[in-house]
């Protein structure tokens, strides 16, 4: 899983490529990047399979701050993001969320 940040010059948004690897991927037929930033709507942002099994999604998010998210695959299974910035514990207290710092 990877997060790849790239900031727009005119503007205060930074664009987030969002991915699940194909080796996760290939085991599942949907997924999702769900967080605060959508409200937690598994329809929100919807990532793109690749013939790969890799999944892909772009997000536009605005700088200057912090976002909480996780992936949902096959709408049942949670996982988080290695390479997030940092994770919380959830307000379950039961599991963790990524977090992004943009």
């Amino acid at each position: 899983m990877s997060v790849i940040k790239k900031y727009l010059k005119n503007k205060p948004v930074c664009s987030v490529t969002f991915s699940i690897g194909s080796d996760l991927g290939k085991n599942y037929k949907t997924a999702s990047v769900v967080g605060d930033f959508n409200n937690w709507d598994a329809n929100a942002n919807p990532m793109k399979q690749l013939k790969s099994g890799q999944f892909k999604t772009n997000i536009k998010l605005s700088s200057d701050n912090e976002y909480q998210f996780r992936y949902l695959l096959d709408g049942k299974t949670w996982e988080n993001d290695n390479d997030a910035d940092r994770f919380v514990i959830t307000s379950f207290g039961d599991s963790e969320n990524s977090v992004i710092k943009v």
